[in-house]
């Protein structure tokens, strides 16, 4: 009986210092503190960390981008009414907009329940996680992955794919994925590839390895696509930003000009060197 009590005590340690060691469930977040959380990994775990200092910008600072904005606003509405939405793939230039999109419509929308949840690529894997901590929630969720992109053998890319559609236990009803990328399909494209494809009578076999690429994209139930401004556009967003700024909306000639010359050296006409020209020239008073 001594032996027994002996085995016993002895498993029990044991038990106690896996315990120890082993990750335990992520933590609950408080969902009242704040709007926006991010996902992250601390000592073997997943937890998500509350953002409490948020990018201020509103859907009417969004110039440009008229007909995108609408389609992922409606989405996005739908959504947090209860509404059946689809998860959102946000792709094309640098500086259009796309991420800012996302900021403007939680800024919107966070009144009537929408959070975001942003998550690095690296924690995809932990999208099953996540799904179990805010389901039975009343809030809506984003899960924001920003400027997203893959290598066809990186832990992120099964992940994403699964959850999207593909695995066996689907996503809550309370949340939804946006990401944004400059790849249309997320991952590298080569020539090669598309030399593989066969034409087989009058129809057109993509190769095996394309199809895999656009396998994941397809995925997503809403595609906007972003792209380069023009000249004139670009000057619109100088316009609205000066004005942001406290300055006069109106370009004079110089204004003009040392704009245009901001974008050709930094080599974009986007919105975002648009911003930073109207702060740079709104800072010299």
């Amino acid at each position: 009986m001594d032996k027994l009590e002996s085995l016993l005590e002895r498993a029990h340690s044991l038990i106690d210092r896996f315990e120890s060691v082993l990750p335990s469930a992520p933590a609950l977040p408080d969902w009242k503190a704040a709007h926006a959380f991010r996902w992250q990994r601390r000592n073997g775990r997943g937890e998500l960390r509350v953002l409490h200092h948020l990018h201020q910008i509103s859907l009417s600072d969004l110039c440009g981008i008229d007909e995108q904005k609408q389609r992922v606003e409606q989405n996005t509405r739908q959504f947090v009414q209860g509404r059946p939405a689809n998860n959102v793939l946000l792709t094309g230039s640098r500086g259009t907009g796309k991420s800012s999109l996302v900021k403007a419509l939680l800024n919107e929308y966070a009144s009537l329940g929408l959070r975001v949840i942003e998550v690095g690529k690296d924690g995809l894997a932990d999208i099953p996680d996540i799904v179990e901590l805010v389901s039975g929630r009343p809030e809506r969720f984003i899960l924001y992955c920003d400027d997203l992109s893959f290598n066809a053998d990186e832990p992120g890319y099964p992940a994403l794919k699964a959850a999207l559609d593909g695995s066996l236990t689907a996503l809550s009803d309370n949340l939804l994925i946006y990401a944004t990328s400059n790849r249309r399909h997320l991952m590298p494209e080569y020539m090669e590839e598309n030399l593989a494809t066969k034409h087989i009578g009058e129809e057109i076999h993509p190769a095996e390895t394309v199809e895999e690429k656009i396998s994941l994209s397809e995925r997503f139930g809403l595609w906007v696509s972003f792209y380069p401004f023009t000249q004139d556009e670009y000057l619109a967003i100088v316009s609205h930003w000066l004005k942001h700024f406290g300055l006069s909306g109106e370009l004079d000639e110089v204004a003009r000009q040392a704009a245009l010359q901001w974008s050709i050296q930094r080599g974009s006409r986007s919105g975002r060197v648009g911003w930073q020209f109207a702060r740079d020239w709104a800072g010299r008073g």
